[in-house]
């Protein structure tokens, strides 16, 4: 009996401890590695003192991440209730209390506050405004279309702001400009999915009502070619090239175009964009594109 009731309760812990794990959604912290961008394209990612600052702060801004998720997940759990697979969210399916899933934000909040108050206060300036941001977003401003996805594009830049507090500079205007640029098309694929959902009898979000399927697939069109050009007029900058000492950038857009063509037709083709954390990581023709593109661009700046 002793042994049953033990046994019950590790397992009780154990899909306790899980069903935090995916509260605060680890697997998102891919985009935190945004922050190494003005470290890797200015060549300083090889100072390990830099490099170390970095994983501190990309600690940093994973620890903001996880808070956002809960919060969110807090404020959406009705909607989340209705909706196909978010319904299974652990507060939305009641495996973890509201009143833990604020004591596990808090928590996460304090650490982070504490860790970019010892690194730097403009470090520390990025992060309140990211979280003031997010506030606002989660209270008001997700309702409104385009500004939603303006407001998710916009976290992205800061992170590359976060990234560049290391090097005591500002980031160069391509970085912003791409890492908006990006964000922004990944976001627009994100409301397709719910696009979708809502043509299905789902609504999922009040934002959705100022989107349609020919609108969000002309805005993705628009930001997917902006995105293109942008990198191809970074790549034959004469500044640029001065700067990396290298006139062989443009051969890295081959791989920007095959990446975001392949996103496109996942997009349009398989109907799979509602996460795209999750189609990057696991669709194989992304991945690999991916590792090349970071390889030839490494070998340029690095070689």
């Amino acid at each position: 009996y002793l042994i049953y009731v033990d046994g019950s309760m590790v397992n009780k812990y154990k899909n306790l401890f899980l069903s935090l794990v995916r509260l605060i959604r680890p697997h998102q912290y891919v985009k935190n590695l945004f922050i190494f961008a003005p470290l890797f394209f200015s060549g300083a990612l090889l100072d390990l003192n830099i490099a170390i600052q970095g994983g501190y702060v990309f600690i940093l801004f994973s620890l903001l991440a996880s808070s956002v998720y809960i919060f969110n997940d807090i404020m959406d759990v009705d909607q989340d209730r209705a909706h196909p697979s978010k319904k299974n969210r652990p507060i939305a399916s009641g495996q973890v209390s509201v009143l833990l899933s604020v004591c596990v934000m808090l928590v996460f909040l304090l650490l982070a506050f504490l860790l970019a108050f010892f690194i730097s206060a403009n470090l520390l300036y990025i992060a309140t405004l990211y979280i003031l941001i997010n506030i606002l977003y989660s209270f008001k401003l997700k309702h409104y279309p385009i500004i939603d996805v303006s407001i998710i594009a916009l976290g992205f830049v800061l992170r590359v702001f976060a990234g560049s507090t290391l090097l005591e500079s500002s980031p160069s205007i391509w970085i912003v400009l791409m890492t908006y640029l990006l964000a922004l098309f990944l976001a627009f694929a994100k409301r397709r999915d719910d696009v979708l959902l809502s043509n299905n009898g789902l609504h999922v979000r009040k934002s959705i009502d100022g989107y349609n399927l020919d609108f969000v697939n002309a805005a993705m069109i628009i930001v997917a070619s902006v995105t293109i050009v942008s990198y191809i007029l970074y790549t034959i900058s004469d500044s640029v090239q001065i700067r990396l000492d290298s006139d062989y950038l443009y051969l890295t857009v081959f791989f920007v175009i095959t990446g975001i063509l392949r996103y496109l037709q996942i997009t349009f083709v398989e109907n799979n964009s509602g996460s795209p954390t999750k189609v990057v990581l696991r669709d194989r023709f992304l991945k690999i594109n991916t590792i090349a593109w970071i390889l030839s661009f490494a070998f340029i700046i690095y070689g």
